[in-house]
């Protein structure tokens, strides 16, 4: 599935993913390919994304963590939609 994190400032990633978590208003939850359509607000946490193929651009490398392939961003809080295999997350 593709993910886009998009922020005030820039779109800091449109890359293909295989897992995602989010911090939901009532707690975290994660997305895998084909999960159903959904449209959720997100609080302080971490966005964390799994993949095979990620890419993050170099001028943004700094925002995100690897921690043995999994990435993370921290937010302070956003909106999340899924829907046909897209994910798009604004994000604070």
């Amino acid at each position: 599935m593709i993910l886009e994190i998009v922020t005030p400032e820039a779109t800091l990633l449109n890359t293909e993913v295989d897992l995602i978590s989010v911090p939901g208003f009532n707690g975290e939850f994660q997305m895998l390919n084909n999960h159903a359509p959904i449209v959720s607000l997100l609080v302080n946490g971490n966005v964390k994304f799994k993949g095979t193929n990620v890419v993050i651009e170099e001028q943004f490398e700094d925002k995100f963590t690897n921690n043995k392939g999994e990435f993370t961003l921290p937010i302070k809080s956003g909106t999340i939609e899924m829907k046909e295999n897209k994910v798009i997350i604004l994000a604070d």
